[in-house]
């Protein structure tokens, strides 16, 4: 801001404002001439536009009202002005001069506040990161926090809402932020060297970096650096211009009203508030002799009211005297009473309220400057000359040397002296030459008598030569400064007479004295003095410009000082002396008459004004021009005659309007700056404490009404003020209540309680996410505050319960009110996103649709499908879910006090969802199990809800839906019996892919997610008989083709076993908070699951055997793939049994599951050992009919004998084939094709590890048996070569099919072995050889087998 004092620029804006003003009226009008201009042309239009517009006039009567408007409103306007004006003058002085308050230091920093746009460019940021516009690197975990926070917070209508309110900052995004990732980052897995604190830090620092953008952070920081600095500390200028901008003021009419007010002048602001002071005494003796006193409370606060104002001027005169007058000043500040001011100060002895000589002290700082000497001549060039110059009675400074041709120096000499006519003197000398010489030799001196008023430029002095110096015109130049002290008010030459003191009319040298804040003195001062020869206290006396005294010669222009029984008569050389000694001195008196130049009307009004005025000082030249813009009146004011209650009313509301709208987010408190400027204000104005807060209070509920954020602990803060004043507390030292300030009270009080209750009720939408952080707690502390009767009996806690549990209440219905008008919107928003081209027809039928509603009520929502029904009834759970998350995270610590009154607000707000939820399974179809993942979404959120689980709304809800999880179960069971047996009656056994081995754990279906459902089962007609349709077998999806590629039960087992598991993990998904039905539940579906499990092992076991018994006994048979499928279904019912009816980890020990698990696997263990039993003996009757052919080869039979002979004739002519050993090659190649079915197929090692063992020890028990029969027989070469043949190959191949050696070289096989390897050895020596076949192992038997 420019320098209002010095400032050219200022000037000219000046001149150039008063060219533009020719025309402006007389002094004496009413409407000020720096308006003029504008009123001119507001006027001259409208004159105009009625003129033109007379002929449309519907009659002059109209035109002539029309025009009485206009008038009215101009004058209105005007009215305002001056009123903006004169308040402005006040606040001028306030800041120019403060005595009572500073700019606080320790208020709370405010933040920079978020508009309409940025709130929309930081939306734009967040969705670039999302869309991966930008450069930051961020994992899956972030982006989802970004996600949320986004959708959940930014996109909020109440934050929208809050922006609007002008509540909304950069913090508050940042904090919610950060509050939004705490937990999740809490639910991270730990990693090992990284900290959740350190990812906490990392997301923070994305976030800001998301937050800010392309901006530089430097300019940033420095923009947040200087805003932060401006809303501390204000200078006077920036408090001018703020004012300037909050009343409405011009720069020009700041320029004239700074400048003739003397705002600059310290003297006049002190003296213009001790003439502000003793008016406001006057005023209270006025009030207490004519008796007109403000109602009050109490009759006897008439006379305490009194003493209030004087109390208060008192302190305000204490705290001006405690302002210093002098910087660092040596002398004693005298605490002196005013005449008049007796009664009000009391300041001792009487002899201790006049001055004497020694208490006025006055302390010089001289700057002696010696430039140069001129005119030596007469010493030779290269002599040496130097300087001294000394202040009489004190030290003597030398230069340095120089040579008499060049005489310069510029050396300054600092003295300090306590003469206020020191004597000053500067000698030069010159070096003596002489040998014998002591001393220099002196040339000359000059002894100069400066005053704070002597010219401070150098000048040339004359000096005064000696007899030793021959030049005649020798002068110096040099400069004396003499400061002024700052107790010194004002110095010069007078020419003086009194009664008392000054007794001969003489020209004397004269100060004007500041003792203390309240006490001057004229003082005559003669040289080399450091005390007033004489002085006059200028307590008590009034100063004005009189005319010329005959008979007294010297002096040109007259003044007096006047007091009862006592004149002073004073005169000065020229008129401005004359001005400024009577401005100095009507400062100093504190007199509320202003002393006006007899010449000053003339002056302003002669025609060569400008020459005239040269000799006028220039504080008269700007309040002469200051008049001449008809700013006298409000300069000139009597501050006293000015209702300043409702002045600063104007001023404090105007101010918050402007705090308001500013850049920062206030939330109703004023900055440091602004706080200083009212607190002055009021102190020195007299505004009552009461007064201001409660003007306070009802600006700041009125902007609260129209939507401003306001902080309720600003509202406490004047609200405890004004209720500890009503009720006697003093809480400003006031124990004076008027009825006007009670009356208002209690208005405000129920319109805050109104606001609190009304905000309690919102609180969602006026805190929203918890913002401004603790305000919501200080609304609830602020209400019971509000509701105590008064300021010491506390209010029953039960009253503030019953009020807040209303207001709760009250605020269920409407948060339910909102998210179901949102859930209708989000939903007609995403059928027009997902059918774009009906866009228009939706909108038609809405249209349509609500015109029938409003017309026929009760047939509204008719046409609303149950299954649309249901999909809205979910996603309204969600929201209240979402609702209900966002209540405990952010507004629960605020209700920490009342968490009783919160989970009844919850209950009530679930039993408003209730009732459409209820509505909606109404409408469902019997035979739609679609419902349960409503269950499913409300039940997860209620059971980890420590105060809402198995509260009323739970309950209900396991009421409703306890009967349909009982009749799915029952449904279920009898489906699954009914499949089971006709899936088996039709089962081909054929293998199935599996799904039951490693199922995964799969969740209730969802609205959202394409995930495996439990299959929907068709309701029957009421009755005892359930005939259901079989249900069909159940195919694998396409997505579990790639996870599961072998072969495993069959389709009816499968169908089972996946039903099953589906129904368990339903079942365990619900979480039923209840835990004897949990328990119940559980226990039902292990029983079913049990029993179904058995009832398929003992049909896969009949229907084993029926296959085994219808398959062929020769060894033409082969191992089918349903006989594995058969073995499998075993294998999965095992698998299934300990998952489906087994008791988990954690469970109470229960015997029931335990008895259940025990007895189907002892049920399955038999199964397999019988099915394996039944496979063995299949092998074993093969085995036999294979012997039982060879068998006709015994020794000593017919057709032995028969036989041999044949083969052997023949065998000359032709190439007889070797009988038998086709028989032991189908025998071999039926074995080795049953191995490897059962190794391919049966998934379960042990079954196929005990069927081999059990194999190979029963066929050769039979080889043994057979064997012994024939011990005393002798094997035929043939019997003989297909027993080795399949001997041999059995032993390799279940040696290589992994059966043990102990089992593989039994006894049975040793006894084979040596009877078959003798039989061997007899052949061969009988047989003349075995044709290659031995009991021995060789390379070429290995090959031959391969």
């Amino acid at each position: 801001m420019l320098d209002p004092s010095s400032s050219e620029e200022e000037s000219d804006g000046i001149v150039e404002e008063e060219s533009k003003e020719v025309t402006a009226p007389q002094a004496g009008s009413r409407i000020s001439p720096s308006r003029t201009s504008e009123s001119s042309g507001g006027l001259a239009p409208s004159s105009g536009g009625r003129n033109s517009a007379r002929p449309t006039s519907p009659s002059p009567s109209a035109a002539s009202e029309q025009e009485k408007e206009e008038v009215e409103k101009l004058q209105r306007e005007e009215e305002e002005r001056k009123k903006k004006l004169q308040l402005y003058v006040f606040v001028m002085r306030c800041v120019a001069y403060p005595f009572n308050a500073k700019q606080p230091t320790d208020m709370a920093r405010r933040q920079q506040k978020i508009t309409k746009q940025q709130l929309q460019q930081t939306k734009d940021r967040f969705q670039a990161f999302l869309n991966g516009d930008t450069q930051i690197v961020a994992d899956e975990a972030f982006i989802n926090a970004v996600q949320s926070y986004y959708e959940v917070f930014l996109k909020s209508d109440r934050v929208a809402k809050m922006v609007q309110s002008g509540g909304f900052s950069a913090n508050d995004c940042r904090e919610v932020f950060k509050r939004h990732i705490e937990k999740r980052v809490r639910s991270l897995p730990e990693i090992d060297g990284l900290s959740k604190e350190t990812v906490l830090s990392s997301w923070m620092a994305k976030f800001d970096t998301i937050y800010r953008g392309d901006e530089d952070p430097r300019k940033a920081q420095q923009r947040m650096t200087a805003s932060a600095a401006s809303e501390l500390i204000l200078s006077k200028d920036q408090l001018y211009e703020m004012f300037q901008n909050i009343l409405g003021i011009k720069k020009f009419e700041h320029q004239l009203l700074y400048q003739a007010c003397q705002l600059d002048n310290l003297d006049e602001q002190a003296a213009q508030i001790r003439r502000e002071l003793d008016g406001r005494l006057q005023m209270a003796d006025q009030i207490a002799r004519g008796g007109k006193f403000p109602k009050f409370v109490s009759k006897e606060m008439e006379a305490m009211y009194i003493e209030e104002l004087k109390s208060s001027v008192n302190q305000l005169m204490a705290n001006l005297e405690s302002m210093p007058v002098s910087k660092g000043g040596e002398f004693k500040l005298q605490k002196l009473k005013r005449g008049h001011n007796t009664s009000i100060i009391d300041m001792g002895q009487e002899d201790e309220n006049t001055l004497s000589k020694s208490d006025v002290v006055l302390s010089f700082t001289l700057e002696v400057v010696i430039m140069e000497v001129q005119g030596l001549k007469s010493l030779a060039p290269n002599r040496i000359v130097y300087c001294t110059m000394e202040v009489e009675g004190g030290e003597k400074l030398q230069t340095d040397q120089a040579e008499a041709s060049k005489p310069t120096w510029g050396t300054q000499g600092d003295f300090t002296t306590t003469h206020p006519l020191p004597a000053v003197k500067v000698k030069l000398f010159t070096e003596s030459t002489g040998v014998l010489a002591l001393e220099d030799k002196e040339l000359g001196r000059v002894v100069l008598h400066p005053t704070p008023n002597s010219p401070k430029q150098s000048e040339l002095h004359k000096m005064t030569l000696t007899k030793a110096c021959p030049d005649h015109d020798l002068k110096i130049k040099l400069a004396i400064r003499m400061d002024k002290p700052q107790n010194m008010k004002h110095s010069g030459y007078l020419w003086a007479f009194g009664k008392n003191v000054w007794k001969r009319w003489k020209k004397r040298f004269f100060v004007l004295v500041q003792v203390s804040q309240y006490t001057f003195a004229m003082c005559s001062y003669r040289e080399k003095k450091s005390e007033p020869q004489e002085l006059l206290q200028l307590d008590g006396y009034t100063v004005d410009y009189t005319d010329p005294q005959p008979g007294l010669d010297g002096g040109r222009a007259f003044f007096n000082a006047v007091k009862e029984g006592d004149t002073v008569i004073f005169a000065s050389d020229d008129e401005q002396d004359r001005i400024l000694w009577v401005q100095a001195m009507y400062r100093a008196t504190g007199q509320s008459h202003k002393p006006v130049p007899p010449t000053q009307v003339q002056k302003l009004n002669s025609k060569g004004g400008a020459s005239a005025q040269m000799d006028a000082p220039i504080s008269q030249f700007y309040a002469d021009r200051a008049q001449k813009h008809g700013m006298d009146e409000f300069i000139s004011a009597n501050p006293c005659s000015f209702d300043h209650a409702s002045l600063f009313q104007m001023v404090q509301r105007l101010t918050l309007d402007h705090r308001l709208n500013d850049t920062f987010c206030c939330l109703g408190w004023f900055s440091p700056g602004q706080v200083f400027v009212l607190d002055e204000y009021c102190a020195r104005n007299g505004v009552r404490g009461c007064h201001r807060h409660l003007c306070y209070l009802r600006d700041l509920l009125e902007r609260a009404d129209n939507g401003a954020m306001i902080d309720p602990t600003l509202l406490h803060y004047s609200f405890a003020f004004c209720a500890s004043h009503v009720h006697g507390n003093r809480p400003d030292g006031l124990s004076t209540v008027k009825v006007d300030e009670k009356e208002r009270f209690e208005e405000i009080k129920e319109r805050l309680r109104v606001i609190l209750e009304n905000q309690i009720i919102h609180f969602r939408y006026c805190f929203p996410f918890g913002r401004p952080e603790g305000a919501l707690k200080a609304t609830l502390s602020l209400l019971e505050r509000v509701l105590m009767k008064d300021i010491v009996t506390p209010v029953p806690q039960e009253e503030v319960k019953g009020v807040i549990r209303k207001c709760l209440e009250q605020a269920a219905q409407l948060n339910y009110q909102r998210i179901t008008e949102y859930a209708k919107i989000e939903g007609k928003k995403r059928e027009m996103y997902e059918h774009p081209v009906f866009c228009l027809a939706s909108q038609v039928m809405d249209l349509t649709i609500r015109q029938k509603d409003q017309k026929d009520p009760e047939n509204a929502g008719r046409l609303v499908t149950p299954a649309k029904k249901l999909e809205e009834t979910i996603r309204l759970a969600e929201l209240v879910i979402e609702v209900l998350q966002q209540n405990q995270e952010h507004h629960a610590e605020a209700f920490a006090w009342w968490t009783d009154l919160m989970v009844e607000h919850a209950e009530n707000f679930l039993a408003l969802y209730a009732v459409d939820m209820d509505a909606a399974l109404e409408i469902q179809s019997p035979e739609s199990w679609d419902s349960f993942p409503l269950f499913q979404l409300l039940n997860d959120f209620l059971r980890t809800d420590y105060h809402l689980c198995n509260g009323k709304f739970h309950k209900h809800l396991q009421d409703l839906y306890a009967p349909l999880v009982v009749r799915y179960v029952d449904l279920m069971e009898s489906s699954i019996a009914q499949s089971i047996h006709r899936g088996f009656e039709r089962e081909s056994w054929e293998p199935v892919k599996s799904l039951t081995s490693n199922l995964p754990n799969v969740n209730l279906p969802n609205v959202n997610l394409q995930i495996p459902k439990v299959p929907n089962l068709p309701v029957p007609v009421a009755g005892l008989s359930v005939n259901l349709p079989q249900m069909p077998s159940f195919s694998t999806p396409s997505w579990m083709a790639a996870i599961y590629d072998s072969d495993n039960g069959s389709g009816t087992s499968e169908d089972l076993f996946w039903k099953l598991d589906a129904l368990q993990t339903f079942i365990r998904d619900l979480h039923w908070p209840e835990e004897e039905f949990a328990k119940h539940l559980e226990s039902r579906i292990q029983l079913m699951s049990s029993d179904m499990i058995e009832n398929c092992v003992k049909r896969t076991r009949m229907a084993f055997e029926s296959k085994l018994t219808k398959s062929s006994r020769s060894t033409d048979f082969r191992i089918s793939p349903t006989i594995c499928t058969m073995f499998n279904v075993m294998v999965d019912a095992k698998d299934q049994s300990a998952k489906l009816c087994a008791m988990e980890m954690g469970q109470e020990v229960d015997s029931l599951p335990r008895t259940y698990h025990s007895q189907i696997d002892d049920l399955i263990e038999e199964s397999v050992k019988d099915m394996i039993q039944l496979l063995v003996a299949k092998f074993v009757v093969i085995l036999e009919s294979v012997l039982a052919k060879i068998s006709r080869y015994d020794e000593g039979t017919l057709f032995s004998s028969f036989l041999s002979f044949t083969v052997k004739a023949a065998s000359k002519y032709v190439d007889v084939p070797k009988p038998g050993m086709d028989v032991a090659d189908g025998y071999v190649t039926f074995v080795r094709h049953s191995q490897d079915m059962l190794r391919d197929k049966v998934n379960e090692e042990v079954y196929i590890e005990r069927l081999f063992d059990q194999w190979y020890t029963a066929t050769m028990n039979l080889l043994g048996t057979w064997l012994t029969e024939r011990m005393d027989q002798q094997l035929h070469v043939y019997q003989l070569k297909i027993l080795i043949r399949i001997a041999k190959k059995k032993y390799r191949d279940f040696r290589l099919q992994g059966v043990l050696d102990s089992t593989l070289n039994s006894k049975l096989y040793e006894t084979v072995r040596n009877r078959l390897t003798l039989e061997e050895a007899t052949a061969s020596v009988r047989e003349g050889g075995m044709q290659g076949i031995s009991m021995k192992d060789s390379d070429e038997e290995d090959e031959e087998d391969d």
